[in-house]
């Protein structure tokens, strides 16, 4: 949703309905998960995606007709291996999708909750899926505000607190409800789909290998910052436009830096005047990586040097060093592709085996 909200946010600033299509319930080795969105315009104009491309047709149809009569639909497509022409996800997946037309009339919130997503403010929008409440009917929930109605004052206020315990994870949730919002019941399912600002991404150290991080970054959709006390080597020309240089000693920074349980930190200078400082600020703060770049020697000697200034062996463990999965990586590009994988196999609880060597699911449940 996310990628697609600008386009969406042009038909609905300039008064034009549309279809939009959302992903609010996922099974098994699903394509996309919930949350994956697709909108179609005017004169048939598509952007996004909901599976792929396995139901992508039969969406647009199904957007087209809520569009033309203003009522949402609910569906589900699964895997269909009877009938070679139906559609139906290859994956062997299951995926509920909800259709429902967008207006301003319908949706008047829909510009403000664009607009906080592109400025990178928090929100929440809840959407009733199904049961006794209005289908399609949302409620856009920030930290300290609200707009819209699910139909019932008791189901606003349960919704809106739960929105906001989801927005603080950035975690998107199926949740049911009764008709008033009752917590024991579920008669109403209603999709949380929350908007936290992009997690941060710390690259120290302006070598050729961070120019190859933070590409890499950058394209996994983290907000990327380059620290260096180099000025020399810490120019924003050497990196993408997308991502902040800092020229500062790499503690001082990182120490005036909030950091949270999504942050990863790139330790990226293996010298240890900047490693030993530095690494004693993060492995003692929140962050969901902590990555340092060097030999097993150069780990060794920096992993002594750390205990010597008092760090835990709890906080020791924290660190991935040497940072990266064994690709057998040489270029910077590579070894960026290498510390890509480690993070996004911690991210997800993956064992960074092939494929082909392990069973069972391939897209296991979320470790957090």
């Amino acid at each position: 949703m996310r990628e697609i909200l600008p386009a969406l946010a042009g038909w609905h600033a300039a008064g034009i309905p549309f279809g939009l299509a959302t992903v609010v319930e996922v099974s098994r080795s699903a394509p996309r998960g919930p949350g994956a969105a697709m909108g179609v315009g005017p004169d048939g104009e598509v952007v996004g995606s909901v599976s792929g491309g396995c139901v992508e047709g039969a969406v647009f149809e199904l957007a087209q007709e809520v569009v033309a009569s203003g009522e949402p639909r609910l569906q589900t497509f699964g895997y269909s291996d009877e009938d070679a022409f139906a559609v139906g996800l290859t994956c062997g997946g299951e995926i509920t999708v909800l259709v429902r037309p967008v207006t301003a009339a319908s949706d008047p919130a829909f510009g403000a909750v664009a607009a906080s997503v592109a400025a990178g403010e928090p929100v929440t929008v809840a959407t009733v899926v199904d049961g006794p409440a209005p289908r399609g009917a949302t409620l856009a929930v920030w930290p300290v505000r609200a707009a819209g109605t699910l139909g019932a004052i008791g189901l606003d206020v349960a919704v809106t607190a739960d929105a906001r315990g989801e927005l603080a994870l950035g975690a998107s949730a199926l949740r049911h409800y009764g008709p008033h919002g009752q917590r024991r019941e579920d008669a109403v399912a209603v999709f949380l789909e929350s908007f936290a600002p992009p997690p941060r991404m710390l690259v120290f150290g302006a070598i050729d290998y961070a120019a190859a991080v933070a590409r890499i970054g950058d394209f996994l959709g983290y907000r990327v910052t380059v620290c260096d006390a180099r000025p020399v080597f810490a120019t924003p020309k050497r990196f993408p436009a997308a991502v902040e240089v800092v020229v500062d000693w790499p503690h001082r920074y990182l120490r005036g830096t909030a950091t949270d349980d999504r942050t990863v930190i790139c330790v990226l200078t293996h010298d240890p005047k900047f490693d030993v400082p530095l690494l004693e600020e993060a492995l003692r703060r929140p962050a969901a990586y902590i990555g340092a770049m060097g030999s097993r020697r150069t780990h060794e000697e920096r992993h002594a040097r750390l205990a010597e200034a008092g760090l835990a062996e709890a906080e020791l463990s924290r660190l991935r060093s040497p940072l990266g999965l064994d690709l057998g990586a040489r270029t910077p590009e590579e070894v960026a592709v290498s510390v890509a994988a480690e993070i996004v196999a911690l991210r997800w609880a993956g064992s960074g085996a092939p494929l082909t060597t392990t069973t069972g699911a391939i897209h296991a449940a979320a470790a957090h």
